[in-house]
């Protein structure tokens, strides 16, 4: 039997037909792609940019009051002019003022000298699917660990009856903090009444701080190099895309003296406060 001839044109047109009934697919039922669902055209959602798109300039970022109270041999100064430049402070170098500024201040009483440190860093993210502030988040948290703090014991109302808890140290003694350094009781500190150091001591340890911005942390560490009694105290907190770090640091001048943690604490959480109001504004 012979086949059918076709005109060469009409072969060609037929040849096209057939290629393209097979590739477009064998189920009639399939929906095109869509870009939402990861198709071939997808793109993912940009990540939110960060609420803090500069940062404050950090030598004018605490006011004189909260100086005097932290720094008190600022007002002790007899020259005005050394006065004023304490007041002033000292930025430290940072490579990129846009992203990461901070100031150190000084200052000698008679009683103690104290150092105060505040460090803000702008944190960006340059990852198009992270957050600038979950990376700032990372940031945050990595602080957190690596200050190792300890975790948190049992208060005594829910310890067993007749059972000793771990925040009763009695007056005086002290009780290890993160560092391997002592945190003293209330008593020891020289602060408050002697009677309260029992319920004090956890209060005073490094911790997590629950009022603080969107993420925060304190730790607290008494160091000693002979006769003399050095204590740091440091907040962190987080929010959105910034992380501030406060040092706050006091040696005494007599021998001996050992400074006092609660007012230290107390003071360094202040200052955080009214910074992340400034921040939130």
């Amino acid at each position: 039997m012979q086949r059918k001839a076709y005109p060469p044109g009409i072969a060609v047109l037929l040849t096209a037909a057939l290629l393209t009934g097979c590739t477009s697919g064998s189920d009639p039922d399939a929906e095109p792609a869509d870009a939402k669902q990861g198709g071939p055209g997808a793109t993912a959602p940009a990540a939110e940019p960060g609420r803090h798109r500069t940062l404050p300039e950090p030598c004018g970022a605490v006011d004189r009051d909260t100086l005097d109270s932290l720094l008190p041999g600022v007002k002790e100064q007899p020259d005005e002019e050394q006065r004023e430049k304490a007041y002033q402070g000292t930025a430290t170098a940072t490579y990129d003022t846009d992203r990461r500024v901070g100031c150190r201040w000084k200052a000698e009483s008679v009683d103690a000298t104290h150092h105060l440190l505040v460090d803000l860093e702008r944190v960006v993210s340059y990852d198009g699917e992270v957050s600038d502030e979950d990376r700032a988040q990372e940031v945050y948290a990595a602080k957190e660990a690596e200050a190792d703090l300890p975790a948190p014991t049992a208060s005594a109302s829910e310890e067993p009856s007749g059972s000793a808890s771990a925040s009763t140290a009695p007056s005086g003694s002290a009780s290890p903090d993160a560092t391997g350094s002592t945190a003293p009781s209330e008593g020891a500190s020289g602060s408050g009444d002697p009677s309260e150091g029992a319920d004090s001591v956890e209060d005073l340890l490094p911790r997590v701080l629950d009022d603080l911005g969107d993420s925060a942390f304190l730790d607290d560490a008494l160091t000693s190099s002979g006769s003399a009694q050095h204590r740091e105290v440091t907040v962190v907190f987080r929010t959105s895309n910034v992380v501030v770090t406060i040092g706050y640091e006091a040696q005494p001048t007599l021998s001996g003296a050992q400074p006092d943690s609660k007012e230290m604490q107390d003071s360094t959480r202040a200052l955080a406060s009214r910074l992340v109001e400034r921040l939130s504004g």
